[in-house]
């Protein structure tokens, strides 16, 4: 059988154009939208997230997407009420370019597509600007100003998104009153209402400004206090466009942008310049902008100081020592990497951007930590990375590793490029460590025990009496001496940074001529040195008693910026520590430079409160120490177990289906309790908010409770006496009469200061809820 009323609704649709043309203005099916204001705060919101998105990528699309948005959301708002069949077609012809253009683009982008999805977005908003009728329509608008936004967010790496992000919470709340007006109906006014509406417009402005405070304190505080858990989840990573190689790389050339041959723009790892630099030794001054280390000679016989600049932000989940470059050799003056010959070159797959490289083998337990690097000013061809990289995701099609597990790369480090790097990270156990074997590999003995003949002695002799006086204070005590060769480490470090010094004026020491040795002047003569002597001093005195050691350059964490979570490293963060080899766990650093942390940061260190804990370091500054000192005891206790407990929960579910079973069973139970804490505590904010109330405004509000809990809530548009009326339906005669009373008290109450009696109405309304909660009550 047919259906007539289907029949008439399909005879009802305008289906030519003589049907569409005289209902245009009032057509069912196109829900025009009029309001001119929510359609400039719309755009706004679009030309924010694109301002954010070239900001946040440094892209120039708001060169042209801006202007052109604005065209299309003006010949939209004049033709809003046309069919456009044609600029429809044009549209959908746009937009399968534009995903073609996106496709082509993406095969070049594989490890970072999110530029490439925002210039998609971008170019679908511009096509959707020219045909936005509807209020949904500019509803998609809004979604997409969020969702660039929030692109904006992944690619941002510095404070500049915020005051953007601002600009956008400013807009998006009026945007938001008006979306909402819109779809009551509220935007047809006459002119007498306008010029009402507009006086309240502007008395609406303080209230703007409330929200938008508490908006913005309660997302920082959110933010603050939202623990940070160290872990991508995608194993794609950012890399930077590939780039071609020309020519045969070898690995054995250094390419720093601070050691210039006369003549030539590129080093190749003589380190001599034009600008006074010395290499093997000789007197000469220190470049202003690059760190003298990063080469394969490191001459420590140059004097002067960097200006400080930014070098690379770092995206990790651990904080660490960003490990470029070591040395095995020591030349008197400085170090160099005896093996710079011998390295070995690695290549990726072509349609890939990963490169696997070769893992020591280490008995210790180890943790993959992720790390992504975004060059800001130029660096040489060496490839910062935590110590043990496994994989590296990389711009070029080869690489190399050295003898010392550094990384270098075919062409130097420019702005902008980006790789990623995983590292297998091992945990520095003090007591394994402690107890590790003295028995050296032959191959650790032949390159890292070496010293100048002139020195060893003496050096062997400084640095046993330094400990023989150590142990024999701890004997005399009845405590325990030094027994391992990590112990005498810890021990050597602190040594010279408590008993040796830095000179205040970087050109305040002599350069050393000829015949001089930097560790017999820093440990004999000047009592000190600058800081990298420190570490090259440690490093020769443990190979003098027998400790295999290395001297390693690199950066030090830098500065940690809680709001875009990257590390902020500059040019003057560059720096030598001593790299002491353990047999069956590896190298571990140990950095005896005065003011520097005995032991530099690593995996052990928690990261999860880390924004937490940025916020109390400032805090804490403007506590006295007492306090300062009881407070960090007390927090630093409670986030430390917090953190073991949900490392220790997470933990679980990587431990088969038993773990998984008592992970869920846990998380189920704690639901549970927290379920029923919630309960108690809405209980508990109820039961308060009516002690705050008059009497009879307490009790007419349980009678309403009471009511919406038996299924017949009050709706805000009754008045009580029609409530009242209601009740008589759904409710026994006795009950409803006993509303109808509370009701009419309370009426009389609050609009005729009528006093009621609250003792009679509280005992009927007693006699309400105990004739309810009886088994057997019929209501």
């Amino acid at each position: 059988m047919f259906n007539l009323s289907r029949i008439n609704r399909f005879w009802r649709l305008p289906v030519g154009y003589d049907d569409w043309r005289p209902n245009k203005q009032k057509s069912p099916f196109i829900e025009v939208e009029d309001s001119i204001a929510l359609r400039v705060l719309v755009i706004a919101l679009v030309i924010t997230g694109i301002v954010a998105t070239d900001i946040a990528a440094q892209t120039n699309f708001s060169l042209w997407a801006i202007p052109v948005s604005v065209m299309g959301a003006i010949w939209s708002y004049r033709n809003r009420r046309n069919a456009n069949i044609t600029v429809k077609f044009c549209i959908a012809i746009g937009m399968l370019v534009a995903l073609g253009a996106f496709f082509g683009r993406l095969l070049g982008e594989l490890n970072d597509t999110r530029l490439g999805l925002a210039e998609l977005l971008i170019q679908l908003q511009i096509l959707h600007s020219f045909d936005t009728p509807r209020r949904k329509d500019l509803g998609y608008s809004i979604v997409i100003g969020l969702i660039l936004l929030g692109v904006a967010a992944t690619l941002s790496q510095t404070l500049a998104f915020a005051p953007v992000l601002l600009l956008f919470l400013a807009i998006a709340l009026p945007t938001l009153v008006q979306d909402y007006r819109s779809r009551l109906g509220l935007e047809k006014l006459n002119l007498k209402q306008a010029k009402v509406k507009e006086k309240k417009l502007s008395s609406l402005l303080p209230f703007y400004f409330l929200i938008f405070t508490l908006v913005l304190v309660l997302g920082l505080a959110i933010f603050a206090v939202l623990p940070r858990f160290p872990g991508y989840q995608l194993r794609t990573f950012p890399v930077s466009s590939s780039i071609s190689i020309k020519g045969n790389f070898t690995g054995r050339s250094i390419i720093n942008p601070g050691y210039v041959r006369q003549g030539n723009n590129k080093s190749q790892g003589d380190g001599n310049n034009g600008n006074g630099q010395g290499a093997n030794g000789t007197p000469g001054k220190i470049d202003d902008n690059f760190y003298y280390g990063f080469n394969s000679q490191m001459n420590q016989n140059l004097r002067g100081a960097m200006k400080p600049k930014v070098v690379m932000r770092v995206r990790s989940q651990a904080e660490g020592f960003w490990r470029v470059l070591a040395f095995d050799r020591y030349t008197g003056k400085g170090w160099e990497v005896s093996r710079n010959d011998d390295v070995t070159t690695l290549r990726r797959a072509p349609w890939s951007s990963q490169i696997f490289l070769p893992r020591p083998i280490i008995g210790g337990k180890t943790q993959e930590i992720v790390q992504t690097y975004t060059v800001v000013s130029d660096l040489p061809n060496l490839i910062p990375a935590l110590s043990y990289p496994k994989e590296i995701y990389f711009p070029t099609s080869i690489i190399a590793v050295d003898q010392e597990n550094s990384l270098r790369s075919p062409v130097a480090l420019s702005e902008d490029l980006t790789y990623t790097v995983i590292s297998e990270v091992p945990y520095r156990d003090r007591t394994k460590l402690g107890q590790a074997s003295t028995k050296y590999p032959q191959s650790i003995k032949n390159y890292y025990l070496q010293i100048p003949p002139e020195i060893a002695e003496k050096v062997r002799q400084r640095t046993e009496k330094i400990l023989a006086n150590y142990n024999q204070e701890r004997v005399a005590k009845s405590n325990k001496a030094l027994d391992s060769n990590y112990e005498k480490t810890l021990y050597l470090a602190q040594y010279l940074k408590q008993n040796y010094s830095i000179p205040d004026n970087p050109l305040g020491l002599p350069y050393l001529d000829e015949k001089e040795d930097l560790v017999d002047n820093f440990l004999f003569k000047y009592k000190g040195g600058y800081p990298d002597h420190f570490s090259t001093v440690l490093t020769i005195m443990l190979r003098s008693i027998g400790i295999p050691a290395r001297l390693v350059a690199g950066f030090s964490p830098g500065q940690f910026n809680p709001f875009t979570g990257m590390y902020v490293v500059r040019n003057t963060d560059a720096y030598a520590m001593t790299e002491v080899y353990f047999p069956k766990y590896g190298w571990f650093a140990f950095d005896p430079i005065p003011n520097h942390p005995l032991i530099p940061p690593s995996i052990e260190d928690t990261q999860t409160f880390s924004v937490l804990n940025q916020l109390w370091r400032w805090v804490a500054g403007w506590l006295p120490s007492p306090v300062k000192a009881w407070l960090d005891y007390l927090f630093g206790t409670i986030f430390s177990w917090l953190s073991k407990a949900i490392a220790w929960f997470f933990a679980l579910f990587s431990q088969g289906w038993l773990g998984v079973l008592t992970g869920l069973i846990l998380s189920t139970t704690t639901a549970f309790f927290t379920w029923l804490g919630w309960l108690q505590w809405r209980e508990w904010l109820n039961h308060r908010w009516l002690k705050r109330l008059s009497p009879m405004e307490s009790l007419y509000q349980q009678m309403l409770q009471w009511t919406a809990k038996q299924g017949l809530g009050k709706h805000p548009a009754q008045t009580p006496l029609e409530y009242a009326r209601v009740a008589y339906q759904h409710h026994s005669p006795t009950n409803a009469e006993i509303i109808d009373d509370i009701c009419q008290a309370y009426v009389k109450w609050r609009y005729g200061s009528h006093t009621p009696n609250l003792q009679q109405l509280r005992q009927r309304w007693q006699e309400v809820k105990t004739s309810t909660n009886k088994p057997n009550s019929k209501n």
